[in-house]
């Protein structure tokens, strides 16, 4: 099996992209010669991770019978300094709110999509660090980015 998707370009610097009979826009700046009619196309990785692992969250809790009444991802990539402009480094932060009796179960499905089966995050960790970070309930629950020591100039 695989996956495959089909973009065509619209003019300037729109490209139209079918995936799964889904039309997704990806465009440029006016800046750099688009007419920003759609995001530009590198954080749709970051938009597939958040996905990915949110999804993943949602059907291990299910299946336990738990709900969260909210899942907010924010995922952050880091940008090279130089070209190729890639990502170096990836965060996502949870926000999740539900009962306080299921805040061990949340933490677990976050683990449990990070370290076996989130295909997306798999995929990134082979070529930069993934960390993230779990709050419950308004409370960091979890942290695995390293401490920045700030550089002094």
């Amino acid at each position: 099996m695989k996956h495959e998707i089909e973009s065509q370009w619209m003019g300037k610097m729109q490209f139209n992209a079918l995936v799964n009979g889904h039309t997704i826009i990806m465009d440029a700046p006016e800046r750099v010669g688009g007419e920003d009619n759609g995001p530009i196309p590198k954080p749709f990785v970051l938009t597939a991770l958040s996905g990915c692992t949110g999804m993943d969250v949602i059907a291990l809790l299910r299946k336990q019978g738990k709900e969260l009444t909210e899942l907010n991802l924010k995922v952050s990539g880091e940008i090279s300094k130089q070209q190729p402009i890639e990502y170096v480094a990836a965060n996502i932060v949870y926000e999740m709110k539900g009962n306080a009796e299921d805040e061990q179960a949340a933490y677990n499905a976050v683990i449990t999509s990070q370290e076996k089966i989130c295909g997306v995050s798999h995929m990134l960790k082979k070529i930069m660090p993934v960390t993230w970070q779990i709050i419950y309930n308004g409370k960091e629950i979890f942290n695995n980015q390293p401490t920045v020591i700030a550089e002094l100039n």
